[in-house]
């Protein structure tokens, strides 16, 4: 997925499982394993958001299942696997345990729901991928089960 990009984000499969596994292992929740096909989806939409320069959230697909997301865009090489999951996770800053929506200390959901979808307890498979855009990369990570389900407690 990654061929012809830098050592900069070789092994990004155990780079990016390994930065989610650390957060969850902090907070005693079960480790993500890494899933192929999750991974595949996440390519595909990367590779879409950095032709298109849009970065927005993927549409969920009607009779397809549900897969959480995380999205993350910077600065093409300035930044390695690790760092770009180290932005969602500082989101637990803001985080205050509960049932989502009402994890946040600021009132803007927006302000944890990277962190929260990382620490869903019920979340157990990951997969990411990197495209670049010109000037930028777009890291996309797929989940399932989805975190941020309403009226649910994160962990």
């Amino acid at each position: 997925m990654l061929t012809g990009m830098n050592d900069r984000l070789g092994g990004l499969e155990s780079r990016v499982l390994a930065a989610h596994n650390a957060e969850r292992e902090q907070l005693g929740l079960d480790h993500m394993d890494w899933d192929e096909s999750l991974a595949a989806n996440a390519q595909i939409y990367a590779e879409e958001l950095a032709r298109t320069g849009r970065f927005e959230h993927s549409e969920n697909v009607p009779g397809s299942p549900l897969e959480g997301e995380n999205l993350w865009r910077g600065t093409a090489e300035a930044f390695t696997p690790e760092h770009m999951v180290q932005r969602w996770v500082a989101e637990k800053k803001y985080f205050r345990p509960g049932r989502f929506p009402f994890t946040t200390t600021t009132d803007d959901i927006g302000d944890v729901s990277h962190y929260t979808q990382i620490v869903w307890r019920k979340s157990r498979r990951v997969g990411c991928a990197i495209s670049r855009g010109g000037s930028k990369e777009v890291l996309v990570c797929r989940y399932s089960r989805p975190g941020n389900v309403i009226g649910q407690k994160v962990y």
